[in-house]
């Protein structure tokens, strides 16, 4: 999954899982022009194929990395209709054991990966294949990324102009005033307006199920048979969207991450649930922070670390640092330590320094970097366009302002924020899908893999297991006693062991399995 949330006029979230099933009786697995106009598209990929060739910026891509495009129909009701291009990069399987250069590994195929988002690109996935973590995988594979629709230059998705996305320094109250809500009510529907102005009537065609019918036409397109395919974070969803739409077509599956795919709890419900998991989190990093006093000097108990927290948002909030960096600047960084426990060090650690008077570490990690600003607001439209089109929300301001400030009397970190990422999904101007219930029957679906770590916020451990209850025969490997986004490839060789063990020769333990948790990380010293 895309990694952590890049703090923005609109709020501070970057993922999520969606889905949504309608009261109404919707069949799970519709069939209709769509499904006929994705086999459509499948049959004139698999005729075209993908003609890969040097990427565009190939003197920056090691590992013999190559790229190309598929087109896939805009709506797919209208396949023969407007056609859109998906980038798309692929490195070769190595054939080659990584123990024994000498001993030929059998190509088992193409392996696809999606990073999550919604509104993140893969395309650098395949330079994975260079890590020692996963040289077995490629050997056996070619690894294969694509940036979804919307995303980069696949036909890309804007709502806004990008040099006006970095609004800082920014504010972020716990708890918002009335003037101030009514302020972020205003942004919301100015942004959802923008996303309208700037895409047309193409922007109703970005969405999950397009995703997983995208996912199909490459599947076709490289030539595969079946699809072997990894997800993670939002990624988990659109790919369990696959397994229901197209059970025959799938060869193995790994969701990472899984968000939760209950139609009761998608979009707006597994909102909520994410934030108040952000603040387990939250409590996590603290009390790791006050393990590490004498390091960071920002006090022995968790209580004392916020404090700490607080003292530095009222400061930024009358001085900011560097001049950008206001308390919208700060939750994001720390945000961003909620997916990452790697990032626990250098964030305990600016935060340390600027208590004792040098805010240059903070403003160095927290400044908005504005030469990144094209490609984070069209992260950021791809993000809302999807999670809006995906399934309802309440259009009823009250409903939110009623569940969220009850939430932030408990979980005041990352609540507020949430909210002003998806508050453009009340006013948007779109048709909504009918989402679809994800779920398989027993013998319609190979054992898939499923990943998930016990005290993950982004993705609560709860869609894990809602996930599983809902593919027949997937089993669910659990990271336990830890938090981090994303376990594939990760520090955790227990977890990694049984990706490859699935992968490489399709052994699957029983139902359930678990690995110790990784380290935590180690504190970093000032020099």
């Amino acid at each position: 999954m895309r990694a952590a949330a890049l703090y923005t006029a609109a709020g501070s979230l970057l993922l999520t899982a969606l889905a949504a099933a309608p009261a109404d009786g919707t069949p799970r697995t519709p069939i209709g022009p769509e499904a006929r106009g994705t086999a459509v598209a499948a049959a004139r990929a698999a005729a075209r194929g993908v003609d890969f060739g040097a990427c565009a910026d190939a003197q920056d891509m090691p590992g013999g990395m190559e790229c190309g495009t598929v087109r896939v129909p805009l709506d797919y009701a209208r396949p023969q209709g407007r056609q859109i291009e998906l980038a798309v990069s692929r490195v070769r399987a190595t054939q080659r054991d990584p123990h024994n250069s000498k001993r030929k590994v059998p190509r088992q195929g193409a392996l696809l990966h999606n990073p999550g988002g919604p509104g993140a690109s893969g395309l650098h996935f395949p330079l994975v294949g260079l890590l020692p973590e996963w040289k077995r995988i490629a050997a056996a594979y070619d690894l294969v990324g694509y940036s979804p629709r919307g995303v980069g230059t696949s036909a890309p998705l804007s709502c806004q102009d990008p040099a006006r996305f970095f609004n800082g320094p920014a504010q972020a109250p716990a708890h918002p005033s009335e003037a101030y809500k009514r302020e972020r009510i205003a942004r919301a529907k100015a942004y959802a307006r923008g996303c309208a102005q700037r895409s047309g009537s193409a922007l109703r065609h970005y969405h999950s199920l397009n995703n997983a019918r995208d996912l199909d036409v490459l599947r076709a397109a490289l030539g595969e048979r079946k699809l072997t395919f990894m997800g993670s974070s939002y990624g988990t969803y659109f790919g369990a969207l696959y397994a229901t739409l197209f059970p025959s077509h799938v060869r193995r599956m790994v969701f990472d991450s899984a968000v939760n795919p209950d139609p009761a709890q998608v979009w707006y419900r597994n909102n909520l649930a994410q934030s108040a998991a952000f603040e387990g989190r939250w409590s996590d990093l603290k009390e790791w922070i006050a393990e590490h006093h004498d390091v960071y000097g920002l006090g022995t108990t968790a209580d004392e670390v916020q404090r700490g927290y607080d003292r530095a948002r009222a400061r930024l909030a009358a001085e900011p640092a560097g001049g950008e960096v206001g308390p919208g600047q700060l939750q994001n960084l720390f945000l961003q330590a909620g997916y990452y426990d790697d990032y626990w060090p250098a964030r305990a650690q600016a935060l340390s320094a600027y208590l004792k008077g040098d805010p240059q570490p903070l403003a160095d990690l927290a400044a908005p970097q504005r030469e990144t600003a094209p490609e984070a607001e069209n992260a950021s439209a791809v993000y809302t366009a999807v999670e809006c089109n995906d399934a309802p929300w309440p259009t009823d301001w009250a409903v939110w302002d009623r569940d969220n400030t009850r939430l932030a009397r408990v979980a005041p970190f990352e609540t507020w924020a949430n909210v002003w990422m998806n508050l453009p999904c009340a006013y948007w101007p779109a048709p909504r899908q009918r989402p679809l219930d994800v779920r398989t029957g027993p013998g319609e679906l190979p054992p898939t893999l499923i990943l998930a770590a016990e005290r993950d916020a982004a993705a609560p451990y709860e869609g894990a297991l809602e996930l599983q209850r809902r593919l027949s025969g997937a089993v669910l490997v659990t990271e336990r006693d830890a938090g981090a986004h994303g376990l594939m490839g990760g520090p955790n060789a227990c977890v990694n062991g049984y990706v490859d063990a699935y992968l490489l020769e399709g052994r699957l333990p029983g139902r359930r399995a678990a690995c110790a948790p990784h380290p935590e990380p180690k504190p970093v010293v000032a020099p």
